[in-house]
């Protein structure tokens, strides 16, 4: 059985959920590795378990996406393309509505900040702030390397550690300004999510599940906002 009947397997047997999964070169054989869809709205777009990616670049060599549309064609969305070119690698895309299948590889486009699929390291809630300041305020972050798993980070949450060593200062929580990051607190009572506000009582953030969006900063986030950064200060 081929890669790709593994995958129409997967994906027929998810409808109408987007089934998602990663081709990889394990022992020299093309295998389709299947992944959890962890997207709150997962018959519209799919967000895939870091612990199942992690584990299938532990077996081999990542060498491509692979998710299915429940429905319409096998054409790819704005997101799609972004998380493709950031990612570098092919995308595979199979229709379970018409049966076929669409291929694409990265090929220069530039990805919007709002509506990314969150892939965790690559188009998350730092990934997004970063690509913030290099597209709006031409300003280079360096990238901040992440565990390999959700869990791991979840023990051990890197940003408070990480942002002075970018060039980020703390400054008093009531003297918030435009463009300024915002540790949030998670779940798991530690600063495990990052949103950048951008004025008029309003964040830019990518939160796990979702896709980056623009979002009010009512009293759920306020509440939740632990340490408050500038940058450059």
């Amino acid at each position: 059985m081929s890669w790709k009947d593994q995958a129409v397997i997967h994906a027929e047997a998810e409808a109408p959920k987007e089934a998602c999964g990663l081709l990889a070169l394990i022992k020299g054989k093309k295998t389709y590795w299947p992944c959890k869809n962890l997207a709150e709205t997962a018959s519209e777009y799919f967000v895939i378990n870091p612990d199942d990616w992690a584990d299938c670049e532990d077996k081999g060599e990542l060498i491509g996406i692979v998710h299915s549309h429940p429905f319409g064609a096998a054409v790819p969305s704005e997101p799609d393309k972004a998380s493709c070119e950031h990612l570098g690698l092919p995308w595979f895309i199979y229709s379970t509505q018409h049966k076929d299948w669409f291929s694409f590889k990265p090929s220069g486009y530039e990805a919007g900040l709002y509506g990314r699929t969150w892939i965790w390291g690559k188009y998350d809630c730092w990934t997004l702030i970063t690509d913030f300041f290099k597209q709006e305020k031409n300003i280079n972050i360096p990238y901040t390397p992440r565990p390999k798993s959700i869990k791991e980070f979840s023990k051990k949450p890197l940003f408070e550690a990480t942002l002075p060593t970018l060039g980020f200062k703390e400054i008093n929580k009531n003297e918030i300004e435009p463009y300024d990051v915002l540790l949030v607190e998670g779940p798991e009572k530690k600063l495990s999510h990052t949103a950048l506000y951008i004025g008029d009582q309003t964040i830019l953030h990518h939160n796990i599940g979702q896709l980056s969006c623009r979002e009010i900063y009512g009293l759920k986030y306020i509440e939740a906002t632990k340490k408050v950064y500038r940058y450059g200060t």
